[in-house]
This record gives structure tokens, sequence and C-alpha cells, in this order.
């Protein structure tokens, strides 16, 4: 009975222990994780790494990565957990664009255009 004592003593000792050291690394002084990212937010580049489309409040903009020339913009609406409908305009061809996206991580979009080609967004850290 008194080894079960302090087997089981000794076995609190050890959790409180834990506790505490968990307590420790994660005080005021350390600085706050990053939010995860909700939905579409943020900034996504494309396959080839030419263009960098960001989601913003209902809005999207897409630059060329090389030269920062605006190549579209418009707007975006979820319309599921993990879809989203983009329509714009293409601001080099002066045409309408259209995409659905569906999001399958919380780093990637698979989307198809309108004409039906297929493309992959990746979100950018």
């Amino acid at each position: 009975m008194i080894i079960a004592r302090k087997v089981l003593s000794m076995g609190m000792a050890g959790a409180v222990a834990s506790m505490l050291a968990a307590c420790a690394t994660s005080g005021p002084d350390q600085p706050p994780m990053a939010a995860a990212p909700k939905g579409v937010e943020g900034s996504w580049i494309d396959a080839k790494g030419t263009g960098l489309s960001t989601f913003t409040g209902g809005k999207f903009t897409t630059v060329a990565t090389d030269t920062g020339q605006k190549l579209a913009d418009g707007s975006y609406t979820m319309t599921g957990a993990t879809s989203v409908e983009i329509n714009g305009t293409s601001l080099i061809r002066q045409t309408p664009v259209s995409f659905n996206c569906l999001m399958v991580s919380t780093s990637q979009l698979n989307c198809t255009s309108s004409s039906g080609q297929n493309f992959v967004l990746t979100r950018r850290a």
C-alpha cells in the first residue's frame, strides 16, 4: 500500500511538473502564434509562379510576380465551406473572367475557369 502511494505521488508530481513547464514556455514573453488562415483570405500563387492573387474582403487582385503589373481584378464569393466563385476582368485582354475553386486544403485551391481550364493556386506564406 505504501509503495502504491509513492508511485501515485511520483506520477502526480510528474504531471504537475509537465503542466508547469508548458505554462513557462507559453508565457507572456512568447510571441503570439499566427492565426490560422480563414477561407481564401490572403495571397495565392499559380503553379508557374507568374501570378500572385490576393483575396481580401470579397475582392481579388492578381498581379504579375515579375513586374507587379495588375493582370486581373474582381470579386469572390464563398459558395460553401470550401468552394469559392470568382468573377472579374482580365485587364490585359479586357474580357470577363470566371472561375470556380475548391479549397482542398488550407494551402491549395483547385480551380476551373468558365472555359474549362484547370489550374492550382497555392497559399503564399
